[in-house]
């Protein structure tokens, strides 16, 4: 091959961090390929914009079909987001034979398996390293550093923009909507952040790393998501209390043939290795049965670092090409997919109530949590401004889901409950 073409869709942040290292890096971009990579054309919404690159005026189109078709290009990278519009523009690049890598996880969650299908009938690598961690390596640990161990458990922090907003109400005891509107005039958060705070971004990068993880087809919606916009500082000063940090915890845990896929803020003992990942940092936490425990951690997102898992995966395309084993590299899931059931999910759990401070009231709660089978690990009680008014404070031992959220409905109905103000689960304390 005398040079490799990429045609580009999209060339905002991240697209303009992919053409500065294909241009800054191209002596060491030829050497591991053996030609020369250039960036043919792409595709933009406006002509005149300043993007901060010295790129050519013939480079940029607004036509996406002088990208998909032009027989020339060879791997189409898309860095333009959206979901079914973008789909569609893939499925045309993968029918021309085009290899593909994206960055986009909405559109991996939702349609990855379709992609994936159509890019191994068209003998085409589909590469998406990007849309999970930003820099990260960890879909390539999964898939090829850890491709003979079976993985029982993940456990990341891989939405900055929460993990943001976390730190900085922890160490400045600052309130929710004060850090968000920082993280935003910082840019770490979107003008409408409902998508990081609400957890769903987390979610469509858990139901990726859970299906390939676990070989098994994890969509979006298996995923339980709770989101940060209610946690509070009495919360995290509590979790402080009792040797927690509160983190928005992506977890999935494999035992057996069925799993569980969650995303929910949660306490985690400080000791935790995921407990010292502060501000717009990610990290991922891997179990398997033979490599033991290991930790991925960087950063989740920016310019470069999401551009360098893009051009990674176009090398990785590059390698496949050169050795003519393109469109082979995708496995079908192993396993059919089987959830547990809530009965099957067991954890700690921290509650936080108030209630009426009168005699009685803390012995009928102990008997309520003693009849489903669970015991307190912590307890505190407080009194509140109000005479008429307690704050209780606990964290349970181990509990299966069915048997907590029994709890809870048993609370609510009880008179002398007040308030439950929050309740989230609980990570450490047992070994794995």
């Amino acid at each position: 091959m005398e040079s490799i073409s990429i045609g580009l869709l999209g060339l905002g942040t991240v697209g303009a961090g992919v053409v500065k290292i294909v241009e800054n890096h191209q002596d060491k971009l030829s050497h591991q390929i053996g030609c020369p990579v250039t960036v043919k054309k792409a595709l933009v919404q406006d002509l005149e914009k300043d993007r901060g690159l010295d790129i050519e005026n013939s480079i940029l189109t607004l036509n996406p079909e002088e990208v998909l078709f032009d027989p020339e290009i060879d791997i189409v990278v898309e860095v333009m987001g959206g979901i079914e519009a973008t789909k569609e523009h893939l499925l045309h690049a993968l029918h021309e034979g085009k290899h593909v890598v994206t960055a986009n996880k909405d559109l991996m969650a939702l349609h990855g398996p379709e992609l994936l299908r159509a890019a191994s009938e068209n003998g085409c690598d589909l590469f998406y390293e990007a849309s999970v961690a930003g820099g990260i390596p960890i879909l390539r640990s999964l898939v090829d550093g850890l491709a003979s161990d079976r993985i029982t458990k993940m456990m990341g922090i891989v939405n900055g923009t929460t993990n943001f907003i976390l730190t900085k109400m922890t160490k400045e005891g600052r309130t929710f909507d004060d850090v968000l509107k920082e993280a935003q005039d910082l840019g770490y958060a979107e003008s409408d952040p409902t998508a990081d705070v609400g957890g769903l971004d987390a979610a469509r990068k858990m139901a990726i790393l859970s299906t390939l993880g676990f070989s098994m087809n994890v969509d979006l919606a298996d995923v339980k998501v709770k989101g940060i916009t209610e946690v509070t500082g009495d919360d995290i000063q509590y979790a402080e209390q009792f040797g927690y940090t509160m983190k928005l915890i992506g977890y999935a845990h494999r035992e057996g043939e069925k799993v569980e896929v969650s995303v929910e803020p949660t306490l985690l003992q400080n000791e935790h290795p995921l407990a010292s990942v502060h501000d717009e940092y990610n990290a991922v936490y891997v179990y398997g049965e033979a490599v033991g425990e290991t930790m991925f951690y960087g950063p989740g997102a920016g310019s470069l670092p999401t551009a360098t898992a893009v051009v990674s995966d176009m090398v990785g395309i590059m390698k496949n090409m050169r050795l003519g084993v393109n469109g082979k590299s995708a496995v079908n899931p192993q396993f059919p997919k089987k959830l547990k059931e809530p009965d099957e999910i067991h954890s700690k759990y921290f509650l936080r109530l108030h209630v009426r401070d009168e005699v009685g009231v803390l012995a009928k709660l102990t008997s309520i949590f003693s009849n489903h089978g669970v015991s307190f690990e912590k307890i505190l009680q407080n009194p509140l401004d109000s005479d008429e008014f307690a704050e209780i404070v606990l964290v349970t031992h181990k509990a299966s889901l069915e048997h907590y959220e029994d709890i809870l409905m048993e609370l609510k109905d009880y008179e002398a409950v007040h308030s439950i103000e929050s309740s989230y689960r609980v990570e450490g304390g047992e070994k794995g």
